[in-house]
């Protein structure tokens, strides 16, 4: 905790001077704690904080006791998102470890009943980023719809220290101002190929299927492997292509080195019939091949570790929730309590049931914010 307080330390509080009953600091770690343990809404987060107000005075001053679920919500609703974030990523590198070729997956999502009708307000979708080798939440960025992840994807990038690692993006990402982007900060990109990029798409997609999906092909697979668990069998093989003058159309795009075929193919046990699947990659990667196809898989851990778990686990697309500053500070809360339950390697209990414990349990509580950074 000792870190969460050095990186909010100077976090500029734009409430009254004067006027201040309440601590930045202790209404932060009351509203962290609470997600921890459950909230899901500023009430819920003073009502924690009442429950457990003779715990939090052994570490916060509280001098003007527990703020209200009104004081909660207009405090994160003053708050500056963009500089809120900024400080999160200066936390989340304190324990971020420098890890050669962390794959970065970046992607987004829709808080999907944060609309607002009356006042005709669409849902508040988020672009994040995500170090999947260490399963931690590592930033975001609040957008006004998908469309405008392009835009987003530049700005999320320029936050976060990404050299020496392996960036990736589905199509909405592929353009080559990103690509060009994450070059600049000596990284490699590894970006979905879809029809978003039309010529290109379809010059690939006429290659492979000549020389490696043909019979016989003239370029083997580089990764052959077999999934066999739950009824399910998953087949995967995986092309590494070098990008040469036989792949029209790619020389003008910045630092591409690879084309990176993935096909998936699925049989479904008491289900008749197979289904295949083909997913196309651009990638400026030097590595061995079975290292770009392992980040390609790596992508997924986005949406099964993070927009999976912030479902499921805690909710947010059952949030009402509908200020849109409210919903992006609260979305970030739900990222640092992630990141803080994830940290405990002492447990192996489902991330629900950590919550619960913390809920219940002020010493398990304890161990998790003072045994985090």
């Amino acid at each position: 905790m000792k870190g969460l307080i050095q990186s909010f330390a100077d976090f500029p509080d734009p409430r009254r001077q004067g006027r201040i009953q309440h601590r930045f600091i202790d209404v932060l770690i009351i509203a962290v704690s609470a997600v921890i343990a459950g909230a899901d809404s500023w009430t819920d987060i003073a009502s924690y904080g009442r429950s457990k107000e003779d715990w939090l005075r052994t570490f916060l001053r509280l001098e003007a006791g527990i703020p209200s679920h009104d004081t909660f919500r207009r405090v994160f609703t003053l708050l500056d998102p963009e500089t809120f974030e900024q400080c999160f990523y200066e936390w989340v590198s304190g324990f971020f470890l420098a890890l050669d070729r962390e794959v970065i997956a970046i992607d987004g999502k829709t808080v999907r009943r944060s609309f607002n009708k009356a006042i005709k307000q669409g849902p508040l979708h988020i672009v994040s980023a995500f170090a999947t080798e260490q399963g931690i939440s590592l930033g975001q960025l609040a957008v006004d719809g998908k469309s405008n992840e392009i835009t987003a994807i530049p700005e999320l990038l320029s936050r976060l220290s990404l050299k020496g690692n392996i960036v990736t993006l589905d199509a909405m990402g592929c353009q080559r101002g990103i690509a060009q982007n994450i070059l600049d900060q000596q990284a490699d990109y590894i970006l979905a190929l879809k029809g978003n990029q039309s010529k290109k798409h379809k010059a690939v997609v006429a290659f492979c299927q000549t020389e490696c999906l043909s019979y016989p092909s003239s370029i083997n697979p580089t990764y052959d492997a077999f999934d066999d668990r739950h009824g399910r069998t998953v087949r995967r093989r995986g092309w590494v292509i070098p990008v040469t003058d036989r792949l029209s159309g790619l020389q003008d795009w910045p630092g591409v080195r690879n084309v990176v075929m993935v096909e998936t193919i699925r049989s479904v046990q008491y289900v008749k019939g197979v289904t295949s699947d083909l997913r196309y990659y651009l990638s400026s990667c030097s590595d061995a091949p079975e290292i770009q196809i392992a980040a390609v898989r790596k992508h997924w851990a986005i949406e099964n570790s993070l927009h999976w778990v912030l479902d499921v686990t805690f909710r947010e697309d059952d949030s009402r929730i509908r200020e849109q500053v409210s919903t992006r500070m609260f979305a970030q809360l739900r990222k640092m309590a992630l990141n803080i339950v994830k940290r405990d390697k002492s447990s192996k209990i489902s991330l629900r049931a950590r919550r619960k414990s913390a809920g219940w349990d002020n010493s398990y509580m304890e161990s998790l914010l003072f045994n985090n950074p």
